[in-house]
């Protein structure tokens, strides 16, 4: 049975709000009045403006993909709740990675979690295609997907080079979300010239 996207989307809107909020309450302020005070909190910022950035990131991407397709159905429903899943695991990678200096083990499940996130983001998209066929216009907005296919594989890249070396693992992961954060226009492109 099919039904309109509407009740899912905003669902995920509340859950992304709430993930939002549970990683700004992991900024404690400090007791001390000076700049000086600020210093230890620096990895914890850095932490929340990277997971602050990815979850915007599949925001702003979940919403151009829901407004390509007209109706969800049961398998939408659980693909979009795994996806949700993984991305309310961020508040806690990202609290640890923070709290904890970017250790090499607190990097290493940060990637994990940012992996397994970009691998049900696909399934969602893929139910969404199957739901709706593959001259949907949202297949053929994505098309090979190769942006999402590379974040895949350079998520798995730094998770493995975080026990070799874990800053060079951070920055595969900020470039994979300063690679997203450059707005993608194949979703409108493709939707406007379907409208006009």
């Amino acid at each position: 049975m099919s039904m309109g996207r509407n009740r899912m989307e905003a669902f995920s809107d509340g859950v992304l709000a709430i993930i939002i909020t549970i990683m700004v309450l992991e900024l404690k302020v400090p007791h001390d009045p000076s700049l000086e005070g600020l210093k230890p909190l620096l990895p914890v910022f850095l932490s929340y403006v990277l997971s602050f950035l990815y979850v915007g990131i599949y925001w702003n991407n979940h919403h151009h993909m829901l407004h390509t397709v007209k109706q969800v159905n049961g398998a939408t429903l659980w693909a979009n709740m795994h996806l949700l899943f993984w991305l309310s695991l961020f508040p806690f990678v990202t609290a640890w990675m923070g709290e904890n200096h970017f250790a090499p083990n607190t990097v290493a499940l940060y990637g994990v979690v940012l992996l397994m996130a970009a691998i049900a983001y696909y399934i969602l998209s893929q139910c969404l295609i199957k739901g709706h066929g593959q001259d949907s216009l949202l297949q053929r907005a994505i098309g090979k997907d190769w942006k999402g296919k590379m974040s895949v594989v350079v998520y798995a890249a730094g998770v493995a080079l975080c026990f070799v070396n874990h800053w060079i693992s951070l920055a595969l992961f900020t470039l994979v979300a300063l690679i997203w954060l450059v707005p993608d226009k194949r979703i409108e492109h493709i939707f406007a010239s379907d409208q006009g």
